[in-house]
C-alpha cells in the first residue's frame, strides 16, 4: 500500500504507461476554467498530480492551469483512469486517499490565510518551494518570482517585496 497521499509504484506506473507528455511554456494554458475533465493531469518533476476531482464527479473543471514555470505535465486521459479504477476497488481507495490529503491541504492554507499575518504565510511558501524545487549543490533552489509569491497570497508584489526586505 502506498503512503497516504500517494499513489503506489504499481498504479504509478500503469498511469505513465497510458499517459502522454505535454511541454508548456511559462504562462501557456493548459486548460480554461469550464473545460471538460477530459485528462489526470501530473507535473513532471515534482510529479504533483492535479485534475482529479473533475474526473471523478463529471462536471466542468471549476478553475484554469497555467504554469508559473516552464513545465512538462503527463496526460492519462479519463477512459484509461476510469477503467483502471473500475478493475480495481484499491486503486480507487489511492486517489481518494491523495484527494483527501489536498484537501486537508487546501482547508490549512484557508486557515492559514485568515489567521497568519503575510510574512508568515510568505515563509511557509518559501519553504513549501526549497522543498518542491530541488538543490543545486548544496544550496536550495528557488524558481519563482515575487509577483508570482504575491499571486499565491492574494497579495501586491509591492508588499511581498516589502515583506521580504523586512
Amino acid at each position: 500500500m502506498a503512503e497516504p497521499g500517494k499513489l503506489d509504484e504499481e498504479l504509478d506506473a500503469l498511469l505513465r504507461q497510458h499517459a502522454r507528455q505535454r511541454v508548456l511554456a511559462r504562462g501557456e494554458a493548459l486548460y480554461g476554467r469550464g473545460s471538460p475533465p477530459d485528462a489526470l493531469l501530473c507535473v513532471v518533476p515534482p510529479g504533483h498530480g492535479f485534475g482529479d476531482a473533475s474526473l471523478f464527479t463529471c462536471e466542468p473543471r471549476g478553475n484554469a492551469a497555467v504554469p508559473a514555470l516552464d513545465s512538462t505535465v503527463l496526460m492519462v486521459p479519463a477512459a484509461t483512469l476510469h477503467a483502471l479504477i473500475d478493475d480495481r476497488s484499491d486503486y480507487l481507495r489511492q486517489f481518494l486517499a491523495m484527494m483527501g490529503q489536498r484537501y486537508k491541504a487546501v482547508l490549512s492554507r484557508m486557515d492559514d490565510t485568515v489567521l497568519l499575518p503575510l510574512p508568515e504565510r510568505l515563509a511557509r511558501i518559501i519553504v513549501q518551494m526549497i522543498d518542491a524545487g530541488g538543490k543545486a549543490g548544496d544550496a536550495p533552489v528557488l524558481r519563482f518570482s515575487q509577483e508570482e509569491a504575491a499571486h499565491m497570497l492574494g497579495a501586491s508584489r509591492q508588499t511581498v517585496n516589502r515583506v521580504l526586505k523586512e
